[in-house]
């Protein structure tokens, strides 16, 4: 091997852990705070779904500590808020909903045309300065997402443009569409040495190995670029991030810090819950 070849080489931004996650329910659970989380942070939970048929009903739930993203590929999600107002999310839309201290919410997926729904949910550990903050929310329609060539860029800013939603930490979440033959490269910004991406559909290389449909892939902490070739029309999602520099503290639907902002946070999810009974919302054995 040439000099020149074995610095190609090196430059190049390997891959490290892949997974194809474990089925729950109507979704794939692709990553979670307990394994590809410790990994990804401040990346720690992923869930692609892909359904069709009755539309599936997600009960009123508590977060604290995170931020979840839903972003819907295909069909319709009906979201209840933190003030029990039920927002319809389009095809291609994207909900941002940062929980601080602790929210309630839910919603469904499908609706009674039984179309096909496809979508992912993330959710990011919030840092020390928001993990206790106030609830955030925030809504874009599919045409109001900027874009970057072929990447819509969700969260974050790439190229030239930047995505509405205020991030806690610098992080990027992109949606890509590539057709057969088309190349791309993603350069990463200053500082987001974790890097991760998961296909859609079609086939795709990174670097030159191939990537599969509903798969997760992690990417070697580095600053390096990864090159992209579509093999057949594809669409991947892609994060990278500063790395959250925290350990994380694990409740039932909650994620901080340390011990004690997850006492904190848990404590607050209790009393918006008791609340909720009272206004006749939320059933008393739900609230854990």
């Amino acid at each position: 091997m040439s000099r020149a070849a074995e610095k190609t080489t090196v430059q190049l931004r390997q891959i490290t852990h892949r997974t194809h996650g474990r089925r729950n329910g109507p979704a794939v659970r692709l990553m979670s705070p307990s394994d590809f989380g410790q990994i990804l942070k401040p990346f720690v939970f992923l869930d692609f779904f892909d359904m069709q048929g009755p539309p599936f009903v997600g009960d009123l739930h508590p977060h604290s500590g995170i931020a979840t993203l839903s972003y819907l590929i295909d069909g319709r999600m009906d979201l209840i808020d933190p003030d029990g107002t039920t927002v319809v999310l389009p095809s291609g839309g994207v909900e941002w909903m940062q929980a601080g201290k602790g929210m309630w919410h839910g919603g469904s997926v499908g609706d009674e045309d039984h179309g096909r729904v496809r979508g992912f949910q993330l959710w990011v550990a919030l840092p020390p300065e928001s993990e206790l903050g106030p609830t955030r929310s925030a809504f874009q329609r599919a045409e109001d997402i900027v874009s970057a060539g072929p990447a819509r860029v969700l969260l974050g800013s790439y190229g030239s443009v930047s995505s509405v939603i205020e991030t806690p930490s610098p992080m990027n979440f992109l949606a890509v569409k590539l057709k057969a033959g088309e190349r791309w490269t993603y350069v990463s910004p200053k500082g987001h040495t974790v890097l991760w991406v998961s296909p859609v559909e079609g086939g795709l290389l990174a670097n030159g190995e191939k990537l599969h449909p509903e798969e997760l892939v992690a990417f070697e902490r580095s600053s390096q670029s990864v090159h992209f070739e579509a093999l057949s029309d594809t669409q991947f999602i892609l994060g990278s991030a500063v790395p959250h520099k925290h350990d994380l503290a694990l409740g039932y639907y909650s994620v901080h810090t340390s011990p004690q902002a997850l006492k904190i946070g848990e404590a607050h999810i209790q009393t918006i819950g008791k609340r909720l009974v009272e206004e006749g919302r939320l059933d008393r054995r739900d609230i854990r």
